[in-house]
Formats: C-alpha cells, structure tokens, sequence
C-alpha cells in the first residue's frame, strides 16, 4: 500500500455544510476555512427529469444562494470522480459564481472509454481540456489559506481522488457510512481489488479524520448521514473494517456488483459529466439530444 503522500493537518478544521439531493442521494459540499471568506463546492448537482428530457438548478441554486448569502468566495469546484448516477451542476455554478474546475487526471481515460461507448467522434476531447486543473497524486491546492491535498483512490472508477482539507476527507464513492460499506467497482475502468486498497489508504489517515461521504441510501431505514471518521469506518464498516482481508473484500464485492442494476441516471449522467457538466452541443438548429448506446453498458 503506497505511503500517504503528505502529512495531514488535523490542526485545520474547515466549516463543512452539506446539501443532500433525496433524488440521487448525493451529498453536495461547500468548504470553508476557518480563517477565510474562501471557498470549495464538491460534488454538485444539477437537477433533471429523465423522462422528460428537462434540465433545471435547483440544488445548485441552493448552494449558491449559501455562498452569496455567507458572503463567500469561491476558487474551486471539485469533482471526486465522473458520476454515473448525477448530472454536475459545475458549470452552471462556475458560470454565476467563479472558482476553478478540477478532476483526477485520470479523466482521460474515462472520456477515452466513454467517448467510444456514445460514438463521440473526434470533435470530443479525451484530453481533460474541459476542465481548469487536472490532479495527480500527492498534488494540492489552495482554499484562502488552507491546503487542500489529493490522493489517487481508484477501483470505483480510473480517476477517483479523495480530497483532505484539514481534518476533513471528501472520499467520493470510495467509501460509504459503516453501514453502508463501499461503492460497486463493476463500472468500465472499475477493479474490486483496486478499490480495496484504496479503501485501505484512506483507513490509513489519522481515526480523527472527518469522512464526508458523497452518496447515503439510509440503510435499514435510518436516516441518511454523511459524516463519519477514519476510526468509525476501520471498526464498523461492513465491507472493510480491520480485519477483513483483500479477498475476502473481492469475492464479496464482486459478488455483489452482479446482483445490481445499472443506475437509472448513468446514461445522461456520464455523456454530460465527462464534459465537466456541460450538455453535449447542440445540433444546427441549437437542440440539445442525449444519446442511448443500445447494449453498449
């Protein structure tokens, strides 16, 4: 298992406010310092109504009005990977507020398999150019005056990163509340094993460590939660707590990743976000189509 590639700062405790999208289950972020008017949204939403074909903002509306509201500043917008099952709503953001757009570089790869999968063509870019910063591991940033580092967390997708602000962690799909274990590793680009050890790399920080997760389905009916610690997660959680071993992580995962449904969101969801949440161009006339790739998922 690779070292962590720097040395966390649980002196630092950004002020974390959540936005939960009960459509998607995704939990949306706003990140601020505890000495600055800066600011980070992680993992956005932008609302649509499938059967419909109809796009709305209402939940990037929400954070915006908070930002605006708190008299904040924003300088990124982070995506922890490309979502399968929400639209981002970054763009949008982006394009009211500022801030830079950033994703793990391994988006290449992504917009490399999923470009073939929708038949882009050659005007699509595979390069990440879509997006202003594209991270490696061990890179980091600057919200005001705290640092923001970044490690490489595949196995759910090629370009997953978890973000650690301070004593706080946005782990993407890498992990979920203890009672909900991790996310599915089936995906193209996906690897059970992968994500094992990506698990284990986050279980490596600090247990004080604040985990903020992207996605809760409220498992058994309690009520949805997204944040929990290091310590919480290496005791409980039911697919990698301490003690349960790689393969037995692998036989489960793969195991399970077979019983479940490809997410009804992940058709629209992946042609828009491996654009960083931008709808794909518009015909001669200006109209807007998603594509449906028959049997290519």
């Amino acid at each position: 298992m690779a070292a962590i590639p720097f040395v966390p700062d649980l002196g630092v405790r950004p002020q974390v406010t959540a936005f939960f999208d009960p459509a998607t289950n995704t939990i949306s972020y706003v990140v601020k310092g505890p000495e600055s008017d800066a600011c980070a949204v992680i993992d956005s939403v932008m609302d649509i109504d499938y059967a419909a074909g109809r796009i709305t903002h209402d939940n990037a509306d929400r954070i915006i009005a908070h930002i605006e509201e708190n008299g904040l500043r924003l300088e990124w917008l982070i995506e922890t990977h490309v979502h399968a099952d929400h639209l981002s709503a970054a763009p949008y953001i982006q394009g009211r507020l500022g801030g830079k757009l950033g994703i793990g570089e391994n988006i290449t790869i992504v917009q490399d398999t999923f470009g073939k999968i929708f038949n882009e063509g050659t005007e699509f870019q595979r390069d990440g150019s879509q997006f202003d910063r594209l991270f490696g591991e061990g890179d980091s940033y600057s919200i005001g005056t705290m640092t923001a580092h970044v490690m490489h967390t595949p196995g759910h997708t090629p370009a997953c990163m978890t973000h650690v602000i301070g004593d706080a962690a946005f782990v993407g799909d890498t992990l979920f509340m203890p009672d909900g274990g991790s996310a599915r590793a089936d995906f193209p680009g996906g690897d059970a094993r992968t994500l094992y050890r990506s698990i284990r790399r986050v279980l490596s920080l600090p247990d004080a460590m604040r985990l903020f997760m992207c996605h809760d389905y409220g498992p058994n009916g309690r009520d949805i939660q997204w944040q929990t610690t290091v310590g919480e997660e290496r005791a409980h959680n039911i697919h990698a707590r301490d003690g349960i071993t790689e393969d037995e992580f692998v036989a489960m995962r793969e195991a399970r990743d077979k019983t479940l449904a490809m997410p009804k969101l992940i058709i629209p969801s992946l042609q828009v976000n491996m654009r960083a949440g931008r709808l794909p161009p518009g015909d001669e006339e200006g109209k807007v189509f998603l594509k449906v790739p028959v049997n290519g998922l």
